[in-house]
């Protein structure tokens, strides 16, 4: 068996393993836009049995990062800006209303674990122009702790369950769209005027800036996808 599943956890079944990092895979653009998913490679790839995998193609099926080709089996979902605007859409307004939540409910410890999470991405935002040709693992772990640390205190878990599904959907486009145009934006800029606001406790003004700065990420791909077609996009994610 590869090392993909070496360590799979108690009850987790072969299908739930391959499932699992297939899906990692293709939202960190390992698995390309639009690529075939051969049953007979994948089984070389993740060292696993035709039927799990196929058990895993199903369920991203209905996740909706795989699709069915019919006879030809399975392919990566391309990348499709309007479907980032509709997943922004949704996004947007989940973590406005789970970031006001957390600024009238957030105690010390959340202030806390705020500003460390401010202060390591702020780092990996000052490294982002000498990253390679795709966007750094550590930047977007920092990415997402900084968001969900700025959420943390909402107090409903219903609304951080879906948050957490919009966040991994969005982060396939996501990773093509900050690096595409990068030198148009100051992240760190961005994201220190948002903790900042949070810190203070201005929640309309956090909102707001939360907002333009998913707006711009989805505007950027929206951009890209119309004036240099999906193929484009699909080479700077993979």
């Amino acid at each position: 068996m590869s090392d993909h599943f070496s360590s799979i956890s108690n009850g987790q079944t072969l299908a739930d393993a391959a499932y699992a990092q297939l899906r990692r895979d293709i939202i960190v653009g390992k698995r390309a836009p639009g690529e075939r998913l051969r049953i007979e490679r994948l089984k070389s790839i993740y060292g696993i049995g035709p039927t799990p995998l196929r058990e895993a193609m199903q369920k991203l099926g209905q996740d909706g990062l795989v699709v069915s080709e019919g006879n030809r089996g399975f392919a990566v979902a391309p990348l499709d800006p309007a479907e980032f605007e509709d997943l922004n859409l949704a996004r947007t307004v989940i973590e406005k209303e789970a970031l006001r939540l957390s600024i009238e409910r957030g105690k010390d410890p959340w202030e806390a674990r705020v500003v460390a999470a401010a202060h390591i991405m702020g780092k990996e935002d000052a490294a982002l122009s000498a990253a390679p040709d795709r966007l750094p693992d550590t930047w977007e772990r920092a990415n997402a702790e900084l968001h969900t640390a700025l959420v943390s205190a909402c107090g409903s878990d219903w609304l951080l369950k879906i948050r957490a599904g919009l966040h991994d959907h969005c982060e396939r486009y996501r990773r093509a769209s900050v690096y595409q145009k990068l030198g148009a934006r100051d992240l760190r800029a961005e994201h220190a005027a948002i903790v900042q606001a949070v810190l203070d406790r201005d929640a309309e003004k956090a909102c707001a800036l939360v907002e333009a700065h998913f707006a711009l990420t989805a505007s950027m791909l929206t951009a890209e996808g119309e004036g240099e077609g999906e193929g484009q996009t699909d080479r700077r994610t993979a």
